[in-house]
């Protein structure tokens, strides 16, 4: 493979990451919107989703469509993000300062994986 290694940081990232939504479920069960139904349900999805669509990044055939899967998913998690910003509990603790920080982080991640789609 003739890949960029930052190519692969990014694929391990959503791997890592899908991983924890199985190892640590509580964590992001505290920060899932009320208005949304099925939480246990959608944080185990999301958990396969960042699994499938990282393992994709590392195979030309598959790379576009885990791009655009990962900036459709990052985008649907501003919702999270945005939600934990509407109170003190949805917080989960963390410094209103992060959870501002964590917005324009998102439109970088949705640029990294832009970057990857092969035209």
């Amino acid at each position: 493979m003739n890949n960029p290694w930052h190519l692969y940081v990014m694929a391990l990232i959503y791997i890592l990451a899908g991983i924890m939504h199985f190892v640590k479920p509580k964590v992001y069960l505290r920060i899932m919107p009320r208005y949304l139904p099925f939480h246990k349900e959608l944080i185990l999805l999301s958990g396969v989703a960042e699994i499938l669509l990282g393992i994709g990044l590392f195979f030309k055939e598959t790379r576009t469509l885990a791009s655009f899967g990962i900036i459709t998913m990052l985008l649907v998690f501003l919702l999270v993000h945005f939600y934990m910003l509407s109170s003190e509990k949805a917080s989960a603790g963390f410094p209103k300062w992060i959870l501002w920080a964590r917005l324009p982080l998102q439109i970088l991640l949705i640029y990294w994986a832009y970057s990857y789609i092969i035209f």
